[in-house]
């Protein structure tokens, strides 16, 4: 059912020292850079050698702890699936409850998200 690890999302205080942190010190190839205007947001795209990749999002009045999908720290985890539909069909078999079926405005694919027992928000990506 899952192939691999897509992404991993990260919310972080300061674009600067976030981009600097990972891109430099850490030394991530940075492969995107967006600012999202209607949402003061900056968005940095990192990828790792194996080309799965890091988002790094800020988001002004973020609390400071994880109990939103926008809050500092580890916004989400995201497994790459072969079909978004038939994954969550079988997680939902499972008993568990999974959000509807979304679209990806910027790559035009399916996604959906579920959260594991402690409340963490999971994706699952179409590949």
């Amino acid at each position: 059912m899952f192939k691999g690890i897509h992404h991993a999302a990260i919310i972080a205080s300061d674009a600067a020292a976030a981009k600097r942190f990972y891109g430099e010190l850490l030394g991530l190839r940075i492969v995107g850079e967006h600012y999202r205007a209607d949402r003061d947001s900056h968005k940095i795209d990192l990828e790792l050698p194996d080309g799965s990749r890091i988002e790094l999002f800020t988001f002004p009045g973020a609390p400071p702890r994880l109990d939103r999908p926008e809050a500092l720290g580890l916004r989400h985890l995201a497994f790459a699936v072969e079909d978004v539909a038939a994954c969550k069909a079988a997680l939902e078999a499972k008993g568990i409850p999974v959000e509807e079926i979304r679209v990806d405005e910027t790559t035009g694919r399916d996604f959906t998200f579920f959260k594991d027992p402690d409340g963490l928000p999971l994706e699952i990506y179409q590949a």
